[in-house]
């Protein structure tokens, strides 16, 4: 009989094994097809109604979500004391909370940013001094492709702390130039030589208005202020284009463009400065 028990408990023990084995590997297979195909899932049935960092947010969390859900069910199918697990898990919890402080900061400066909305993906931001196109609104940070291709990661809490310039929220965009003629030139002539220019772009919009003004008596010229409204697609086009043409016309009308220089003048009624030069010895 104690023969016959043993093969039987010895059975039952293999039978139990196999089961449990069976239902964590049921689990694993659940969970990778719901953390691959649910977020996923969301992102496209939400695209009516969310913007897209909101949509690819939510889905990060969502995948994060179900990851955690599945382990803490595989772990008590492995017969895991989770009391016990979540005990140790809230000792560590609390010092790496004490230790995270600026990742809770900008976590939650990410979620303002969020329901704020100051940019959404593929705007183009100015950062303090860093200027790119956003790639990625996250938790944590936002992630920005510079001009010249290269990465940049800015943590939320920075963000929120500093000026955000968003370039591209409104579909037009004014483009300012500033420049100088010398002090022998007609400044309305050259105002008018300027509004012709601009009107002969093709790039520049016609509404608004552009606007070209006598600005100030430079040190070294008069500085005349042109501000043109374009399309934020063609600002790299205008800009070339317009200075291109603003030289190759002052040089046509042989208008001076000045670089800095100092004149020592002594006045219309005395003599000149007497200028004698000493030979070395």
């Amino acid at each position: 009989m104690d023969i016959f028990n043993t093969v039987n408990l010895q059975a039952v023990m293999a039978n139990g094994i196999i089961q449990s084995s069976l239902r964590v590997i049921a689990l694993v297979i659940c969970c990778w097809v719901s953390y691959k195909l649910l977020p996923k899932l969301f992102y496209k049935i939400s695209k009516s109604y969310l913007s897209d960092h909101v949509r690819k947010l939510t889905s990060k969390s969502l995948s994060y979500s179900i990851f955690v859900i599945f382990i803490i069910l595989i772990l008590n199918e492995l017969g895991f004391k989770l009391t016990a697990l979540l005990g140790t898990a809230g000792v560590v919890g609390i010092a790496i909370g004490l230790a995270s402080q600026t990742s809770l900061s900008n976590i939650i400066c990410g979620l303002f940013l969020v329901s704020e909305r100051p940019f959404k993906i593929n705007d183009i931001i100015q950062i303090g001094d860093k200027t790119g196109i956003v790639l990625s609104i996250d938790l944590i940070s936002v992630k920005l492709r510079t001009f010249d291709n290269k990465f940049i990661r800015i943590p939320n809490e920075m963000i929120f702390k500093t000026q955000v310039t968003n370039i591209t929220e409104f579909p037009i965009r004014r483009l300012n130039i500033k420049l100088g003629v010398a002090y022998k030139e007609n400044i309305r002539e050259v105002i008018e030589l300027l509004k012709r220019i601009v009107d002969g772009n093709v790039y520049c919009l016609d509404e608004p208005t552009p606007i070209v003004f006598f600005d100030n008596f430079g040190d070294s010229a008069l500085e005349i202020f042109v501000g043109v409204w374009i399309r934020n697609d063609d600002y790299l086009k205008v800009k070339e284009t317009l200075l291109i043409d603003i030289k190759e016309r002052f040089d046509s009308e042989n208008i001076e463009i000045p670089f800095p220089h100092i004149s020592l003048y002594s006045g219309s009624e005395t003599e000149p400065f007497p200028i004698t030069h000493q030979p070395k010895k």
